[in-house]
């Protein structure tokens, strides 16, 4: 992992001063060795859009996410500000170009909308965990409609863009179904010390995931962030619920109380 660091970040850096393509590719290379030493297993339900402006929208559980999510395909993720100041973690953030929020600055939101759209501009996608922080990944917490109001913004700039909602679900570990009493083994939530987590995952391995990849869906200016919070979150939770049980095939979104909640305009 040392190796792969040693040789990746200086790589990075040179590949964002020069504006290289490869600046995109040098994360997924990175984070595919990464989960490789880790033990770590993805699973793919589904292919990310192809359509841009493109805004993923996940659940979170751990951060193992990240590197499970950049193990895909090039993206850029929305961060909280924290984490520009954790060593090591935060240097990988800024070099995989994430978008920093500061949640006690309301005043900056307009400064982070346009990083934002920047990023979709330029063809990137862009993910949100739309929980706004992790769970025990046993559950789905509510999407928080505000963060997506944010985005909402963003997306304003180019008059239309696309929003796919993806479920991470960790399911085996050592070949085994995890059940709700292991699923802590990957899950890294509430006040669990980040070096002594990854000291666990270290030690444990042989950890399945699986990711799954929901229909992108089309939105527009108009659209209501409320309700496009409230649809992704549903059609995220049917997915990790499906992935959970082991079911081979992902249901379609159902409401928080069951009915079928429709995006605000057609699916592509």
């Amino acid at each position: 992992m040392v190796v792969a660091a040693l040789v990746g970040v200086p790589l990075q850096w040179l590949s964002l001063k020069l504006g290289l393509p490869l600046r995109r590719l040098v994360p997924l290379w990175f984070h595919r060795i990464v989960l490789a030493l880790l033990g770590v297993k993805v699973k793919i339900r589904g292919v990310p859009a192809a359509e841009r402006p493109l805004l993923f929208v996940s659940n979170h559980a751990s951060w193992l996410d990240i590197p499970v999510l950049s193990s895909i395909t090039p993206l850029v993720f929305v961060a909280k500000s924290e984490i520009a100041g954790w060593p090591l973690f935060g240097l990988f953030a800024k070099l995989q170009r994430s978008v920093f929020v500061d949640r006690a600055r309301r005043h900056a939101t307009a400064e982070v909308n346009r990083e934002i759209a920047s990023r979709l501009a330029s063809g990137d996608p862009v993910v949100l965990f739309g929980e706004g922080t992790s769970s025990d990944g046993n559950q789905v917490l509510p999407f928080r409609s505000a963060l997506f109001g944010a985005m909402q913004e963003a997306l304003d700039a180019g008059g239309r863009g696309y929003v796919q909602p993806i479920s991470i679900a960790y399911t085996h570990l050592h070949g085994v179904p995890m059940g709700r009493q292991h699923r802590a083994v990957a899950a890294w939530y509430g006040d669990a010390e980040l070096l002594t987590h990854l000291a666990r995952v270290l030690r444990e391995g042989a950890i399945d995931v699986t990711v799954s990849f929901g229909p992108a869906h089309a939105i527009t200016p108009g659209a209501d962030r409320k309700h496009l919070a409230r649809a992704t979150e549903a059609a995220v939770r049917r997915m990790t619920v499906a992935a959970l049980a082991g079911k081979p095939e992902i249901e379609a979104p159902q409401g928080l109380e069951g009915e079928a909640v429709p995006f605000p305009v057609e699916s592509r």
